[in-house]
């Protein structure tokens, strides 16, 4: 069965012991914060909101010590994920020129307003193409890793993924706090997270974005300035049909209602959800967006799903 799935806001005023009020008082909960890279244990005030229920699966002490145990594997995934940066960067460079022309064409008022549309709807064509093949090359990068090196069958990492499986069947619920997205991505795939996840899942920030099927990364508000909206990665699946924006206020220029309505457009039908200061989305049985969701609409405009 499907877990139910509830995603935050960033916790700077935390609501994540909330989001468990319904979780058995005795029962533990499972914990990561491998985002958190080398902070990883630095976990006292999100054990306190847990009332100490908290057991920390230390994913990214766990990558560690298969890195250091097996130096064969070690080189070969630094390899690899040479390999995916030369990806994204290749994919940012065919990103930025199709994206530049989508903006310039969103950009226009002149004109007839079907041609307008149409034109902007071929733009959008092309970076949706970009998008794709850029997830497929990453997939088929990840695939011949894996073929070629089967990490499940490594001594090492089998024996983490056993202990990972152990503290998740005893487990009344997962909290996935945020970080770095990259790193979350990462160890929870490589310790197999997805196929033994308990019957909560609550995570905010980076960690709500890794739960999505595609990760998708954005920052107009970076000191070097705007950066494109990127695809990442995969992720694990467990949250469909939506893209996460957390901090969506401080990282977007949610005020340029074009650079906004493009970003809705390109990733429809999946839903850019908002996911700013205190909010919380309970997933529906079936894993949709509850009435009340703030989304990006087609418009630009941030808005409840039922005015969407």
């Amino acid at each position: 069965m499907s877990p139910a799935v509830t995603l935050l806001g960033p916790q700077r005023r935390p609501t994540v012991d909330h989001a468990l009020a319904g979780v058995e008082p005795d029962a533990a909960i499972a914990t990561v914060t491998a985002g958190w890279q080398e902070r990883e244990h630095d976990d006292d005030e999100l054990q306190g909101l847990l009332g100490g229920r908290g057991v920390n699966l230390t994913l990214h002490e766990r990558w560690l010590d298969v890195l250091e145990r097996d130096p064969e594997y070690a080189v070969a995934e630094r390899e690899h994920r040479t390999v995916l940066d030369e990806l994204q960067q290749f994919y940012q460079l065919r990103l930025d020129h199709a994206l530049r022309a989508t903006y310039a064409v969103a950009q226009r008022h002149d004109g007839h307003p079907r041609t307008r549309e149409a034109a902007l709807a071929d733009a959008l064509a092309v970076v949706n193409v970009v998008d794709q093949q850029h997830v497929a090359r990453v997939r088929e990068v990840h695939q011949a890793f894996y073929e070629a090196w089967r990490p499940h069958e490594r001594d090492e990492v089998a024996e983490h993924r056993e202990s990972v499986r152990s503290v998740l069947a005893s487990s009344a619920a997962l909290v996935v706090a945020g970080g770095h997205v990259g790193e979350l991505v990462r160890v929870l795939h490589l310790f197999h997270v997805a196929p033994h996840l308990p019957a909560r899942v609550i995570a905010w920030s980076a960690g709500a974005m890794a739960l999505t099927e595609r990760v998708v990364l954005f920052h107009d508000r970076a000191p070097q300035g705007p950066a494109h909206t990127e695809v990442y990665d995969e992720g694990l699946g467990v949250v469909h049909g939506m893209v996460l924006l957390p901090h969506a206020r401080r990282r977007l220029y949610v005020d340029d209602l074009t650079r906004m309505g493009v970003l809705a457009r390109r990733f429809a039908p999946a839903r850019c959800v908002v996911l700013d200061d205190g909010v919380r989305v309970d997933l529906t049985d079936r894993g949709g967006l509850p009435p009340g969701s703030r989304v990006l609409g087609t418009d630009g405009r941030i808005t409840s799903l039922e005015d969407a």
